[in-house]
């Protein structure tokens, strides 16, 4: 399965810091391809028109035909072994792609949570982006050790 963050902002600001260090250590650890794709953010003075501009970007860097899945707190909250499940049933349905996509500050524009097939939280914490790609490619990695059976994850 191809994997890709698509997000507002840059990760390579914190090129040196902790966040970019936890991302890298789980994003290594995949045997799956994980892309990061970022688009910059806008700078536009209205919220509602700097989320459209920002979600117009961030929908060209979905790879076609890739499972959408936008990344909200509003979303749908899964333990492990349930995002375990959805990725095993993405893959067994023969889905190569998915795409996990991350707002800006303002959050995702309604119209990526529309398009969206399944819209994920990391709970009704606001977490930085930067610390959430992180957590994210560590829960990727747990779910696939709860699909191979490794030993990562214990329940």
């Amino acid at each position: 399965m191809r994997l890709t963050i698509a997000a507002v902002g840059r990760l390579s600001a914190a090129r040196a810091g902790p966040e970019a260090a936890l991302f890298e250590h789980y994003a290594r650890r995949l045997t799956d391809t994980l892309t990061v794709r970022e688009v910059t953010d806008d700078r536009s003075r209205d919220m509602a028109e700097r989320r459209r501009r920002e979600a117009a970007r961030l929908l060209e860097q979905v790879p076609r035909g890739a499972v959408l899945v936008a990344m909200d707190a509003g979303g749908v909250a899964l333990d492990s072994p349930g995002l375990a499940k959805r990725m095993g049933v993405w893959r067994d349905n023969g889905r190569q792609d998915v795409c996990f996509v991350f707002g800006g500050a303002d959050g995702l524009d309604g119209s990526v949570r529309e398009q969206a097939e399944f819209v994920l939280s990391m709970g009704p914490m606001t977490w930085p982006h930067l610390l959430a790609r992180g957590m994210l490619a560590e829960q990727l990695y747990r779910a696939q050790c709860i699909l191979t059976g490794h030993p990562y994850h214990r329940d």
